[in-house]
């Protein structure tokens, strides 16, 4: 069973930057692919990024396009997402989330149910 773990959240203001991380508890994270969502108050949790076991590829969902990049580090079991450009609008609980189902493939899940470990969530807020 991976666990997951994000840090990295807190207030900024906008314009400004973030990093979030996540950490994986167990080696098989490296096969598997990886994504950030977010749930901002009243509202559904919606897609932000995916990566690719290998990180060879990523997909972005439109709105932070060009101002957030997702990476990884399988040497430290570790996800990145690092946010710039940060507007108020980008405020709510950032999750991490792994799909072991399409280990070791190129598919690029990008719906909250194609995930089957999540973290608990890291804060971002964004002050205008």
């Amino acid at each position: 069973q991976v666990q997951l773990v994000e840090s990295g959240g807190g207030l900024v203001q906008a314009g400004g930057s973030l990093r979030l991380s996540c950490a994986a508890s167990e080696r098989t994270f490296t096969s598997y692919a990886m994504g950030w969502f977010r749930q901002a108050p009243g509202k559904e949790r919606d897609f932000l990024a995916a990566i690719t076991w290998r990180g060879t590829r990523t997909y972005y969902a439109d709105s932070v396009k060009g101002r957030f990049t997702i990476s990884r580090d399988n040497a430290k079991n570790t996800l990145y997402l690092q946010m710039n450009s940060l507007e108020p609008e980008d405020t709510a609980v950032y999750y991490c989330a792994g799909n072991s189902k399409y280990s070791g493939g190129t598919y690029l899940p990008t719906r909250s149910h194609e995930y089957d470990y999540w973290g608990q969530g890291t804060q971002v807020t964004v002050s205008s």
